[in-house]
């Protein structure tokens, strides 16, 4: 049997399988159910985060002969078939990145005035459209206007910033929004189970992270995990496929930080540079994990931690053991390293200084407060 990445398997099929875009499923729904559409939109946000899925929904939704009450395609009809099996006629794909030039745009006008000849719209999803020539832009603003009655254009795009504003006034925009951690790791757990494969708790939320936001990523970092790991995949073996230093490393060194143990501190940092990490990764990572522990300081800002039940429980704890005085300064000192870092000579030094004044900020308060 022929293998599917995930991204493509478990790519969504109606609205209400779409993850983390609620608001803006919702307000295309009642647009087809209202019969308020729009002939143009733009649909724009990071990358992998569902445009290009939701243009092809809404397109194969309009078209639909049977929609149901929840406004969704019913898949039954002629129309939603020739759809799922890639070969409708009523939606066209360009890809604006490789198709830039006016030329490419004059086809597709032309292409624009013959009816569609299965369903009511003919639909024409534009990606990446913010990379078309500003010779393009204008050879497609008359028709983007004023389309035929059988015409949508949905442009997607990753950069918003770069189109141009004639444009931008002739489209309903849409923003969409990063997919959040907990909701990337619960889709991920939800493929883990079709797939039969077993992964902790913690791993997915490794994964959900690193995909920063990207849910496409998500699923092709899990693709990734489950060829070296197999059908059963633990936190330890994702950190090390991936690359990402265990949390286990900064609680311990916050815990040498209080202590002021500065030699445990050196220790542990030689130990991380032994298994390969570079100093900038790990005062990166150890500025988020001071910016974690201050969010676990006030009751309203826990929310704004984005790891797991085990590990959040671990944070709360150790944030317990900081004040905010110790936590400002600390993430002071990490930051100034993180931005000095690229010039400094002698890099693992200046990393280590930083480790030091880190171990004597309790010291340096008691000296100024006598």
């Amino acid at each position: 049997m022929e293998y599917i990445v995930s991204a493509r398997k478990y790519r969504p099929g109606t609205f209400s399988s779409v993850e983390g875009q609620e608001n803006i499923t919702m307000t295309l729904k009642n647009a087809i159910k209202n019969k308020q559409l729009a002939h143009a939109y733009l649909f724009c946000g990071p990358r992998g985060v569902g445009k290009t899925t939701c243009a092809r929904i809404f397109a194969k939704t309009i078209n639909c002969e049977n929609i149901s009450p929840e406004n969704e395609a019913c898949n039954e009809c002629a129309s939603c078939k020739s759809f799922n099996d890639n070969r409708s006629y009523n939606i066209h794909e360009l890809d604006a990145a490789s198709n830039n030039s006016v030329d490419d745009i004059r086809l597709l006008i032309d292409k624009v005035r013959v009816p569609p000849q299965m369903g009511n719209y003919s639909v024409y999803i534009i990606d990446e459209v913010h990379m078309l020539s500003s010779n393009a832009f204008n050879a497609f603003l008359k028709t983007l206007e004023e389309p035929p009655h059988h015409a949508i254009f949905i442009l997607a795009t990753t950069e918003k910033h770069k189109i141009l504003p004639t444009i931008l006034s002739r489209c309903q925009t849409f923003d969409f929004n990063r997919i959040t951690v907990e909701t990337a790791s619960s889709y991920l757990k939800y493929v883990a189970e079709k797939e039969s494969v077993a992964i902790e708790e913690e791993a997915l939320n490794v994964i959900a992270t690193k995909a920063d936001g990207a849910m496409r990523d998500a699923l092709s970092i899990f693709d990734q995990i489950v060829a070296f790991s197999g059908k059963n995949i633990t936190y330890q073996q994702v950190i090390s496929n991936l690359n990402v230093l265990d949390y286990d490393y900064y609680f311990k060194l916050l815990d040498a930080f209080l202590k002021e143990d500065v030699s445990s501190a050196l220790i542990i940092f030689n130990e991380i540079l032994k298994h390969g990490f570079d100093g900038s990764h790990f005062i990166g990572g150890l500025s988020s994990h001071l910016r974690d522990l201050m969010m676990c300081r006030d009751p309203q800002t826990v929310s704004l931690l984005e790891v797991g039940a085990s590990i959040k429980q671990r944070y709360l704890e150790q944030a317990q053991l900081c004040d905010n005085d110790f936590l400002y300064e600390a993430l002071r000192l990490t930051t100034n390293c993180e931005l000095n870092y690229r010039i400094a000579r002698n890099k693992r030094l200046h990393v280590e200084f930083t480790i030091i004044s880190l171990s004597r900020i309790i010291t340096e308060k008691k000296k100024l407060l006598n």
